[in-house]
């Protein structure tokens, strides 16, 4: 039983797992590299320290010194969030070697369901139906005759990696031959293992996903989340429950989930990935930590997952006795990073000037940023995320469009952009999504000039109002006096 936690990650989800621990009465650690020195998480948590320079090798991956900071603080326990260290074995077999406990599933489980091949082999003796595939290539001559066994396209994906690395697509022996060379080379340079193996490809799967949670008595799902809609394999939406499924389907998909979760023997919080066409679904892999997109679970179901992270880390039962809730409304979340969607999503860098954050019932902003904030290169660009609860799917979508509109962020160009467009455009609203449909959807990577225009509107407010234009005439010849509403401009730029 510990009483203090350090928090081994950054941004948004260190802040995340700091509030879990106040609510748990935990005390947190945090840490920070020399840039970090001023970021919300370490103003937020109890006792912060300095690991080392920008550059992730050296501070937020630099485990000797993670764990002597454990041990100097008194943390009894380490939580990795996500990314950097969350999904790394060895990290959680020196953390428990060190006398600490891992806020995470068991090394074993990890190792198990990190290497994309031996987890399909144990998901196959599971029963739990998987993608057909082929063991690791090393060679594209292999490549090549497991291409032409499985059938074209299909997919080279690396055998230690996730996150949409070391990830290409082939439709012909030529593409198969390049992409396989990049596969190995991309993630030789992510993971420091270039094995890879191929999957077929399907064109136009859903990729849904079912969050687990499991302690030392039983595991149990709590439903599916949306995460259709990615860019290079790097999800931008997310939602719950997703409007494909019916709830035969829905209770099937989470039995095999919790299935593949007993399989491994997992502990905590992790997430079943699975790929949804013409109504069947295959089992993609497993994310053996907490995801990005949580909280949308949290939303309908009113479980705090990082809490129950803690709390099964600590040997306590899952509130609420296990038993899997009932899911209620609709939740979505948009990721708001720092990347630019109208110029290939490239990264913006630069210093956050001002954030206006959405509120109003049903609307909830995590976030790893503040105004003074200073935007690099050396991390990940995820800055918040914007997320919204009603009762339905209308409703949210309705919700997200005006927190959307609401929310302004100041300094550096963000993909707010891009999720205003999606939350106008028919077939999201409709539910008809896939994988592509990014790819399917040009027009919604447009320049955004959203608040130019709004700017440009003020102007004129200001000049007309002088000609005693009213907003109610804007557009037209009418004139008149009386009061200048600049929301009528607004709203008149908006329906543009």
């Amino acid at each position: 039983m510990f009483d203090t936690v350090l928090i081994a990650n950054r941004g948004e989800i260190a802040v995340r797992v700091i509030r879990a621990c106040r609510e748990e009465g935990l005390r947190a650690v945090a840490v920070c590299s020399e840039p970090d020195r001023a970021a919300p998480h370490v103003l937020l948590a109890d006792h912060a320290v300095t690991i080392g320079p920008a550059e992730a090798a050296a501070s937020y991956l630099n485990v000797p010194r993670l764990l002597e900071v454990a041990v100097d603080t008194g943390a009894g326990a380490i939580h990795p969030g996500y990314g950097f260290l969350a999904e790394n074995a060895e990290f959680a077999s020196r953390v428990a070697g060190a006398g600490l406990v891992f806020v995470g599933p068991p090394a074993a489980a990890i190792e198990e369901m990190g290497d994309k091949t031996r987890a399909r082999a144990r998901m196959r003796s599971a029963g739990v139906p998987v993608v057909p595939g082929s063991d690791t290539v090393d060679t594209i001559e292999q490549a090549v005759a497991a291409a032409a066994e499985l059938g074209y396209p299909v997919m080279v994906k690396a055998a230690a990696g996730g996150g949409g690395k070391g990830m290409r697509v082939a439709r012909d022996p030529d593409e198969l031959a390049g992409g396989h060379e990049r596969a190995v080379r991309e993630a030789e340079q992510a993971f420091a293992d270039g094995r890879v193996y191929l999957e077929r490809y399907l064109d136009r799967p859903r990729h849904i996903e079912i969050q687990v949670l499991a302690d030392e008595t039983r595991a149990i799902h709590l439903g599916e989340r949306e995460c259709s809609i990615q860019r290079r394999h790097q999800k931008l939406i997310e939602e719950a429950p997703s409007p494909a499924l019916d709830p035969d389907t829905r209770e099937r998909m989470g039995e095999v989930a919790v299935r593949a979760a007993e399989a491994v023997g997992y502990r905590g919080a992790g997430t079943i990935e699975f790929l949804f066409q013409d109504g069947e679904f295959y089992f993609l892999e497993m994310n053996t930590r907490i995801q990005v997109e949580h909280p949308v679970t949290e939303l309908i179901t009113g479980v705090d997952l990082v809490r129950e992270q803690l709390r099964i880390a600590r040997g306590l039962p899952m509130l609420g006795g296990g038993e899997p809730p009932t899911g209620r409304g609709h939740a979505i979340e948009c990721r708001i990073s720092a990347e630019d969607p109208a110029n290939e999503f490239l990264p913006s860098t630069g210093r956050i000037d001002a954030i206006e954050i959405p509120t109003g019932p049903g609307v909830r902003w995590d976030a790893g940023v503040r105004p003074g904030s200073t935007v690099g290169l050396h991390y990940d660009p995820l800055l918040a995320k914007l997320v919204v609860h009603a009762g339905d799917r209308p409703a949210a979508i309705a919700r997200m469009r005006l927190a959307l509109e609401q929310l302004r962020v100041d300094g550096v160009r963000t993909t707010a952009p891009f999720h205003r467009a999606v939350m106008r455009e028919a077939d999201f609203g409709a539910g008809d999504l896939s994988i592509r449909y990014v790819e399917e959807h040009p027009d919604l990577l447009r320049e955004d000039r959203d608040w130019r225009e709004v700017a440009i509107a003020a102007a004129v407010f200001f000049e007309e109002s002088k000609a005693g234009v009213t907003p109610e005439a804007a557009g037209t010849d009418g004139h008149g006096s009386g009061p200048q509403e600049i929301s009528a401009w607004v709203r008149a730029v908006r329906d543009l």
